[in-house]
């Protein structure tokens, strides 16, 4: 079963046992993968469940249409125990492109992109489906059972307003800091009993201003420094990400 295909859906697609696939689905599937009717893959929802389906044929008057139908209900777990989210300052480019999806691949959960001080551009709102689409790709690939939740672009200053107050008291936040002693954000996590849930935040090229940190400070967040090399834009959360995974799967039940 492993080997099987995976299609990641959104929840309002399945009626009953069937799954209505969208037309980029059924091309997919039947042209891209090959599957022809009766063949079987793997059906996610995005939210933790996944199916074992199979395709169907339809033919009618008018059209003929690829279905799927629900054959049972598979259990796997390959998420993290905990939630992973990433605020991301945009880098240049369609570098973000890169940090959605090798970030789906190491588990996060939420990604809020955010506009700093040095930020260098403003995305179109088409990114947003651009980004959505990536990280339900990067989802079906590394064989998760989550598609991350990618919210609007915002202010810097927003996104910190969404982790300030005592109702996220279980959470650890950190935000990422080159060219300062701040403690590693390694060691942060060794010492640290296991949250609720883990903040990242990275800045944009040339860092997070002295005004941004001291706000990050000020809402509650860690200040973490990610090793003496100073990263890329788009290295910085992958690195830190990688970090945080690696000592949840080691703590993992």
């Amino acid at each position: 079963m492993a080997n099987l295909q995976r299609l990641a859906i959104a929840p309002h697609q399945i009626e009953g046992q069937k799954v209505h696939l969208n037309l980029e689905q059924q091309h997919y599937l039947s042209r891209v993968l090959r599957l022809g009717e009766g063949d079987q893959f793997i059906v996610m929802d995005g939210q933790g469940n996944s199916w074992l389906a199979k395709l169907e044929a339809e033919e009618t008057s008018k059209k003929s249409t690829v279905n799927a139908i629900l054959e049972k209900e598979i259990f796997i777990q390959n998420e993290l125990p905990i939630d992973l989210i990433l605020i991301s300052a945009l880098p240049k480019g369609n570098n973000f492109d890169q940090i959605v999806r090798q970030s789906t691949e190491l588990g996060v959960t939420h990604i809020l992109p955010v506009i700093s001080s040095r930020t260098l551009l403003k995305p179109s709102p088409q990114k947003l489906q651009r980004w959505q689409k990536i990280a339900c790709e990067a989802a079906e690939q590394s064989e998760r059972q989550v598609v991350p939740i990618i919210r609007e672009t915002m202010e810097y200053s927003a996104a910190l307003s969404l982790f300030d107050g005592q109702t996220l008291s279980n959470y650890d936040k950190y935000t990422c800091v080159a060219r300062n002693d701040y403690p590693s954000l390694l060691e942060n996590l060794l010492d640290n009993q296991l949250p609720e849930s883990i903040v990242i935040m990275t800045g944009p090229e040339g860092g997070w201003t002295n005004v941004e940190i001291e706000a990050a400070i000020a809402t509650g967040f860690q200040a973490v420094s990610l090793g003496k090399r100073i990263l890329r834009a788009v290295t910085a959360p992958l690195v830190a990400l990688s970090l945080v995974a690696a000592v949840l799967e080691k703590r993992k039940v």
